[in-house]
């Protein structure tokens, strides 16, 4: 599919059309990854942040917000936990946060790695090499990094650089396409996604980072709406660089959807979670209506209840009630709509058949 099938695709409205795109992806989807839906336990384990993030309720920028960071302990609680609901991998979220140092944190991973079966994902923004190469040797094997939008002009309006000297990084100014190279260079499984429907974002923009997706072979790709967050910047002061109106994306469940499909056949081997954000949107069918379009992840909180209301980077996070019953209640709805729960720890296909050729090639370079 190419640029203009993409960009055209994002621009339908017609519903027996868009019928025709969901049956696609999900034929896509069934043929290279299966039936298996796998379910990863996200820990939200910190909420500081040295970021000014245009749109995001947890930058430096939010006052009155309770700031927290769980202890080592803690976070072994919630792996457990994932152990206990038979999920096979934890990720370990936060803000960029330069209070966690880089080798408290691969201490954290290493007692995960000894003490679990878990796979490791870390999502903890934009940290130095030689961080993300000791985090690498300590077990962990995945990292989300989003770009949000390859519109480099947009991207600078909502993700101001860091003061020099911040966060241990060489330089100040963001590159986050540089990082995930560097992520791919260390042997990780590296994910990555956009934002859809920030204001200014164009229909072209879109098509493009869906186009990226291709280019830098992601193994995991999660996309979800723009939802605006009242203490922000963003949210606050509104958009002072708007897109012509028949050009700006909308933030709606089916755009979301659309970039969901787009992604799997794009990139028809990688890990694509039905995210939270879309489940905010509609949380009814939201994670099912992502499932039946392209996803095979789906990645349910197990983050301390006291915590989780404190992860708010936008409104009304659909996590936030994931207690009691909810667990349970996922795998059925999985269930309902023809799909498996996957056991193990869900490695991308992508990943796994780039490792075997490069095996290959190597072998026959000797």
């Amino acid at each position: 599919m190419n640029f203009v099938e993409i960009h055209d695709w994002l621009r339908e409205t017609d519903d027996r059309r868009l019928e025709e795109l969901w049956r696609t992806a999900d034929d896509v989807r069934r043929r290279n990854v299966g039936d298996e839906v796998h379910l990863r336990g996200l820990t939200e384990f910190s909420n500081h942040c040295v970021r000014r993030c245009a749109y995001c309720g947890l930058g430096t920028h939010t006052r009155g917000l309770e700031r927290y960071r769980m202890n080592a302990d803690e976070i072994l609680a919630c792996a457990d936990r994932a152990v206990e609901l038979e999920y096979g991998t934890i990720v370990l979220q936060s803000g960029q946060d330069s209070g966690v140092s880089g080798q408290w944190l691969a201490d954290v991973i290493e007692r995960i790695r000894q003490q679990t079966p878990l796979a490791v994902t870390l999502s903890v923004g934009e940290r130095s090499e030689d961080e993300l190469a000791l985090w690498r040797r300590a077990g962990a094997g995945r990292y989300l990094l989003r770009f949000e939008t390859s519109d480099r002009t947009l991207y600078e309006r909502i993700h101001p650089d860091l003061p020099a000297g911040q966060a241990g990084l060489n330089g100040v100014r963001s590159d986050r396409i540089a990082i995930l190279h560097q992520l791919r260079e260390l042997g990780y499984e590296v994910g990555s996604g956009v934002m859809i429907g920030l204001p200014g974002q164009t229909y072209e923009t879109l098509a493009r980072d869906i186009e990226l997706f291709g280019e830098l072979d992601l193994d995991m790709i999660g996309s979800g709406p723009f939802i605006p967050n009242p203490h922000t910047p963003l949210a606050r002061n509104g958009d002072k660089h708007p897109a012509p109106a028949d050009r700006q994306v909308p933030n709606s469940e089916t755009m979301s959807y659309k970039v969901i499909a787009l992604t799997r056949i794009i990139c028809p081997q990688a890990n694509i979670p039905a995210t939270t954000a879309v489940a905010t949107l509609n949380g009814r069918t939201g994670y099912e209506s992502g499932l039946r379009r392209g996803a095979n992840v789906v990645m349910p909180n197990v983050t301390p209840p006291r915590y989780r209301a404190l992860y708010e980077i936008y409104p009304a996070k659909a996590g936030v009630e994931q207690d009691g019953d909810y667990h349970s209640l996922l795998k059925e709805r999985i269930l309902a709509i023809g799909g498996r729960v996957g056991e193990g720890r869900g490695d991308s296909l992508n990943y796994i058949n780039r490792r075997i050729t490069n095996k290959e090639v190597a072998t026959c370079a000797r």
